[in-house]
């Protein structure tokens, strides 16, 4: 992975598990930006088995469910390579709360493109199934889409995973 990538997929793709070890292979200092707020009994256990995947591999990890923008600006540096996973939950968060999802994105997008180390995002892609039946489901789903988008842009790398195995859609050549 080059400086700025972006890992998409549905649940259960392997996006997690790929993005941890592209993180790990580059042999920084693993940073893990976890935006999950554990809402109910399912979410707890899925956070406490990413925990367990992130055991004894030298990860440091950080939980910071809304304010991305700020942690990223104040952990990174050349020598790490952050993960953050998810921004689909992240985006969650900031709905949940009745945050500004344009400015959030915006402060997002400037501090990812002046920081000074790598940087990996995973995040759900949404956008495949079904239009969804609620209107907050379609919001969601709208703001997913073009935050990916935008990310998309901005990032050297962009893989697509679908049942564990990785399509490159978008590749520096330094890869």
């Amino acid at each position: 992975m080059t400086r700025l990538g972006l890992v998409l997929g549905g649940a259960r793709s392997g996006k997690s598990r790929f993005a941890e070890e592209q993180v790990l292979a580059s042999g920084l200092q693993p940073i893990y930006i976890a935006t999950a707020e554990a809402w109910d009994e399912q979410m707890r256990e899925r956070i406490a088995h990413h925990k367990a995947n992130r055991q004894g591999k030298g990860w440091q990890t950080l939980e910071e469910p809304t304010a991305l923008d700020s942690v990223i600006s104040s952990v990174a540096r050349a020598d790490r390579f952050l993960l953050v996973d998810c921004l689909t939950l992240w985006l969650t968060n900031l709905m949940m709360a009745d945050r500004d999802i344009d400015i959030a994105v915006e402060k997002l997008l400037d501090v990812v493109v002046a920081q000074p180390g790598k940087l990996l995002f995973v995040s759900n892609e949404v956008g495949l199934g079904g239009v969804a039946t609620t209107p907050l489901g379609r919001s969601f789903a709208d703001h997913a889409g073009r935050l990916h988008q935008r990310l998309a842009e901005v990032a050297d790398e962009v893989v697509l995973m679908v049942a564990g195995l990785s399509l490159w859609l978008k590749r520096s050549p330094e890869s």
